[in-house]
C-alpha cells in the first residue's frame, strides 16, 4: 500500500494508521472508479437514463477526494472534522453504490464502480469503529 508508507514517515503517527491507510486508499481508489463510471455513463446511448447515476458518481468521486485528503494529514481526530468527513464519505458511496447496482448487469463500468462504493465504504466503517 502505498499509502502506508507515506503515512509511516509522519513524525506523530496516529494509533489507527493501518485503518487511516486503507481508508484512504479506498477512497482515492472509489474517486477514480466514480469518476470514470460518470465519463462511461455519459457515453452511453442511453445517457438520459444514467442522469442520477452520474450525479451521484461525480458526487461521490469528489467528496472521495477530499476524504482521502483530509485523512492524509493526520490530524486527531478529537480536534478536527474528519470524523463527520468520513461519516459523511460513506453515505456518499453507499448512495452512490446502490445507484451503480442497478445498472450493474447491462454496464460493466456501474458493477465495478459499485463494488469501489462498496469497498471504500467498509473502510470508511472500519476507520470509525476505531475512533467513535
Amino acid at each position: 500500500m502505498q499509502a502506508q508508507a507515506m503515512l509511516k514517515t509522519h513524525p506523530n503517527p496516529l494509533s489507527v494508521q493501518d485503518a487511516l491507510a486503507e481508508c484512504v486508499e479506498a477512497c482515492f481508489d472509489c474517486a477514480l472508479h466514480c469518476s470514470s463510471c460518470a465519463d462511461a455513463c455519459l457515453a452511453e446511448d442511453g445517457v438520459a437514463d444514467l442522469r442520477g447515476c452520474i450525479r451521484t458518481d461525480l458526487d461521490c468521486a469528489d467528496i472521495c477526494n477530499a476524504t482521502a485528503r483530509v485523512l492524509s494529514r493526520q490530524t486527531a481526530f478529537g480536534e478536527s472534522p474528519a470524523a463527520t468527513q468520513v461519516k459523511a464519505c460513506r453515505d456518499a458511496c453507499q448512495k452512490c453504490a446502490e445507484h451503480c447496482e442497478g445498472h450493474r448487469d447491462h454496464h460493466q463500468h456501474c458493477a465495478l464502480c459499485a463494488d469501489a462504493c462498496n469497498a471504500c465504504v467498509t473502510a470508511c466503517d472500519n476507520l470509525l469503529g476505531l475512533i467513535d
